[in-house]
C-alpha cells in the first residue's frame, strides 16, 4: 500500500520511513520500536503489513539494522541507511537553483556491455540522482561539477566510462539542450502541485510529526528529479523557488511540534553500534 493524498501524490512507505528517520534517527545513535514505527505510520496512512514489508525489505538492504532487546525489536540505522540518509541531507541543504554555474557542462559517455544489465540499470538511476540525463544514447550531462568517479568505481565500470568538461559551442543553445535532456514542464507542474498541497491545508488534518515526515518525503521525490539547473537554462519564475521557499517555511514552523511528537511516540533504545558504524561512513 502506498500513502496519497486527495491530489493523488503517491509517496511509497520506504520513502516515508526515510524521511522519518532522517529527521528523528540520524545522528542520535538510537533506534526505533517497531511498535512505534508502525504506528506512526499508520497515521499517514499506511497499514501494518505495508510497514512490516518495507521494514524487512529496508533491513535486507542495509539502510535499517534490527536491535533486540528480549522480545521486542527495534531497528537503527545500517551503514547504507546513514549514507543514504546523509546524502538526502546534503540534497534538501542545498539552493533548488544554482546561481554560479560557470556555463561548462559535465559530458559523461558510457557503454556498458548487455551482460551487465543490471549494472547498467544502476548507473542510470544513480546518475539521475547525482543531476545528469541522457542527451543522446550513451551520453549523459549535466550543468554541475559532480564526481561521478565514485559511483563508477562502485559498480567496477571505469573502464567503460568517460568524462569530459566543455562548454556549448557555435549554434547550440544550452537552454534547448536543458529542455531536451529534462522534462521541465513536467517537472515545473510537479513544483506547483507541491505548493497548491501545502499551502492550501490540504493534509491540515494531520498532525505536526505526521505533517513534516510526510512533507520531507514528498519534497525528496521532487529533488531527486531536479537537476538543479541555472537561471539560464531554466523558465522565468521557476516555480521551484517558490516551492523550496515555502518548505523550509513550513518545515521551520513544524520543527518544534514534531520533535514533541516524536519524543512522545517513538519509544527509542541507546544503539551501541551507530556511532562507530557513522565514523566509518
Amino acid at each position: 500500500m502506498d500513502a496519497s493524498d486527495d491530489a493523488g501524490r503517491v509517496v511509497r512507505p520506504q520513502t516515508l520511513l526515510l524521511a522519518l528517520f532522517g529527521d528523528q534517527v540520524l545522528g542520535r545513535d538510537v533506534a526505533v520500536a517497531a511498535g512505534s514505527i508502525i504506528a506512526v505510520l499508520n497515521r499517514l496512512g499506511v497499514g501494518e503489513h505495508a510497514t512490516r514489508a518495507t521494514v524487512a525489505r529496508m533491513a535486507r538492504r542495509d539502510l535499517l539494522r534490527p536491535v533486540r532487546r528480549g522480545r521486542q525489536v527495534y531497528y537503527g540505522l545500517a551503514p547504507r541507511g546513514v549514507a543514504v540518509l546523509r546524502d538526502g541531507q546534503r540534497k534538501l541543504e542545498a539552493e533548488i537553483v544554482d546561481r554560479e554555474w560557470d556555463g561548462r557542462w559535465t559530458l559523461l559517455a558510457f557503454s556498458v556491455p548487455e551482460t551487465r544489465r543490471a549494472d547498467r540499470h544502476a548507473l542510470r538511476t544513480r546518475l539521475g540522482w547525482a543531476g545528469f540525463a541522457p542527451l543522446r544514447s550513451g551520453l549523459w550531462v549535466s550543468p554541475g561539477t559532480t564526481d561521478v568517479s565514485q559511483v563508477l568505481s562502485e559498480l567496477d565500470l571505469l573502464d567503460h566510462a568517460a568524462v569530459f568538461r566543455g562548454e556549448v559551442a557555435m549554434w547550440s543553445d544550452p537552454a534547448k539542450i536543458a529542455r531536451e535532456a529534462w522534462d521541465l514542464r513536467a517537472l515545473a507542474t510537479s513544483y506547483r502541485g507541491f505548493l497548491d498541497r501545502w499551502s492550501g491545508g490540504v493534509l491540515g488534518e494531520l498532525d505536526a510529526l505526521s505533517q513534516r515526515t510526510r512533507m520531507t518525503a514528498e519534497w525528496l521525490l521532487l529533488i531527486r528529479q531536479d537537476p538543479r539547473l541555472p537561471p539560464a537554462l531554466l523558465p522565468p519564475e521557476w516555480p521551484g523557488v517558490r516551492a523550496q521557499e515555502m518548505f523550509r517555511t513550513l518545515q521551520a514552523e513544524l520543527i518544534g511540534p514534531a520533535a514533541e511528537l516524536a519524543a512522545a511516540w517513538l519509544a527509542t533504545i541507546a544503539d551501541a553500534g551507530a556511532q562507530h558504524r557513522s565514523a566509518n561512513i
